[in-house]
C-alpha cells in the first residue's frame, strides 16, 4: 500500500522527523485558506503547491488540460488558489503514471524552503540479505536509478542487523558519506533514528526521502517522501489502512482485494488464474516462453471457493485486452472438482466468449476433468503446463 505525500508528513510529525509545515486541500478555496494559515504561523516568503498522486516525477509532469508541472513555487495565497484551480480535478501525466495519467483530487500546500544542498535517503527491505538497508547519496533530487547507473560510487548502502538495530557508528558513517558535520550531523542522527523507528513500527517496505535538504541556515529537512507498506502487516495498523486511497489503485486490484485474491494487471492478452504465487509466476514465464504475453498475475490462494473463482473470472473479463484465459490449478487443499464447478459457473454467468484453457492436477482431478468434459461449454483442456501454455498462445493467435 502507498500513501500520499501529505499523509507521509503526518507520519513524520508523529515520529518527529523534521519536515516543512504543510496542509492538504481539495478545492481552490481550501488551498487559499491553507496558504494563509501557513503564512500566519510564520511561513516563509514562498509557498509550494504539489499535486497529490501516487507517482514520482510530478514536477516535470503535464496535465491533460495543457497546464505544465505538478509542483510550483508561488508567493501569494491568491496564486495558490489560481494554481489549485488548474490542478484539482485534472489528470497529471508523468513518467511513472504512463500515458493514462492520474487524476489529481487534492493538492498539498507547504512552506517553501531555501535549499543549499539536496541529498537522497531511503530505508528499504533487502530481499537478498533479509535485512533493512539504508541507501544514501549526495545526489538528491535526481532519479536514484540514474545515479546508480552513471555514478554508482555516490551511493552508500548500510545494512542494519534486525536484532541489533541502528548503531551509532552506522549513523556516523552515513553522515560522513553525506558530508554532514557538526550540528548538521547531529540533526541527521536524530532524523535517521526517528525515521528508522517509523520504518519498523509501521511495518514499512520502503521509506524514501528525495530530496533530504540542507538549508542555508544549516537545517536538515525531509522535503518529499514516498512510503510503501507491507500489505501482510496492515491488520496491525488500522490508522495506516485509513490512509488508503483506492482511487489511486487499479480498480481490478481493488475489487480483487475484496475477495482476498492476489491480482496485478499486466499488458498482455492471456489472462492467468492460478493457485499459488510460485505456480502463478511459472505459468507467466512459460506463456512468455511460448511467445505469449500474460495479462495478469492472479493467485486465488490454496483454498479458493466457487465464489472467489467466479469473482476472479469477472475481474479478468474486465480487462478489454484479454483474448483468452488460462486456468492452471494444482489441487492440494484446493479440490479440483470445486474449482471446476467454479469455472463452469463463472463461464456461464459471464457469457464467456473467449478461449478458455484449463489444466487441472491434484486432489479430485478425475472428478474435476469429468465435470468439464460433461459440460456444454467449449473448454480447451490440457494435460500439462507446457501443453496448456502452447494451446493458450495458439488460441489467442488464431
Amino acid at each position: 500500500m502507498n500513501i500520499h505525500e501529505y499523509q507521509a508528513k503526518e507520519l513524520f510529525e508523529k515520529y518527529d522527523v523534521a519536515s516543512p509545515n504543510g496542509q492538504v486541500a481539495g478545492t481552490a478555496e481550501e488551498a487559499e485558506a491553507a496558504a494563509r494559515a501557513i503564512i500566519a504561523n510564520g511561513g516563509g516568503k514562498q509557498l509550494v503547491i504539489k499535486a497529490q498522486v501516487h507517482a514520482g516525477g510530478r514536477g516535470k509532469g503535464t496535465f491533460k488540460n495543457g497546464f505544465q508541472g505538478g509542483v510550483h513555487l508561488v508567493e501569494t495565497p491568491e496564486q495558490i488558489a489560481e494554481f489549485a484551480e488548474k490542478m484539482i480535478g485534472q489528470t497529471l501525466v508523468t513518467k511513472q503514471t504512463g500515458e493514462e495519467g492520474k487524476l489529481v483530487s487534492k493538492v498539498m500546500i507547504a512552506e517553501a524552503v531555501d535549499i543549499e544542498r539536496e541529498l537522497y535517503l531511503a530505508i528499504l527491505m533487502d530481499r537478498e540479505t533479509c535485512r533493512p538497508v539504508i541507501v544514501a547519496s549526495t545526489e538528491g533530487g535526481m532519479d536514484i536509478e540514474e545515479v546508480a547507473e552513471s555514478t554508482p560510487d555516490k551511493i552508500v548502502r548500510q545494512f542494519i542487523h534486525p536484532l541489533a538495530g541502528l548503531q551509532g557508528y552506522e549513523v556516523r558513517k552515513l553522515a560522513k558519506a553525506l558530508e554532514l558535520t557538526g550540528d548538521q550531523a547531529k540533526q541527521f542522527g536524530k532524523l535517521i533514528k526517528n525515521l528508522y523507528s517509523l520504518f519498523l513500527k509501521s511495518d514499512c517496505s520502503m521509506v524514501e526521502i528525495n530530496p533530504l535538504v540542507v538549508t542555508p541556515d544549516g537545517d536538515i529537512l525531509a522535503l518529499d517522501a514516498k512510503f510503501g507498506f507491507d500489505d501482510n502487516a496492515l491488520y496491525r495498523h488500522p490508522d495506516i489502512v485509513a490512509y488508503r486511497d483506492t482511487d489511486e489503485e487499479d480498480p481490478r486490484e481493488v475489487e480483487a482485494s475484496k475477495f482476498d485474491l492476489n491480482y496485478i494487471g499486466l499488458d498482455g492478452d492471456i489472462a492467468c488464474l492460478v493457485n499459488g504465487a510460485g505456480l502463478a509466476m511459472a505459468t507467466m514465464d512459460i506463456i512468455k516462453h511460448y511467445g505469449g504475453d500474460p495479462a495478469n498475475f492472479l493467485d486465488v490462494g490454496g483454498g479458493a471457493s466457487k465464489e472467489q473463482v467466479s469473482a476472479a473470472f469477472k475481474i479478468i473479463l474486465g480487462d478489454p485486452k484479454v483474448k483468452g484465459i488460462l486456468v492452471n490449478i494444482f489441487g492440494g487443499i484446493m479440490q479440483c472438482d470445486i474449482i471446476a464447478e467454479g469455472i463452469l459457473a463463472a463461464a456461464k454467468e459471464t457469457g464467456l466468449s473467449i478461449p478458455l484453457i484449463v489444466r487441472l492436477e491434484g486432489t479430485n482431478v478425475a472428478q474435476g476433468r469429468e465435470l468439464i468434459a460433461n459440460s456444454d461449454l467449449d473448454v480447451i483442456t490440457a494435460e500439462s503446463l507446457n501443453d496448456a501454455a502452447q494451446k493458450a498462445v495458439a488460441a489467442v493467435s488464431a
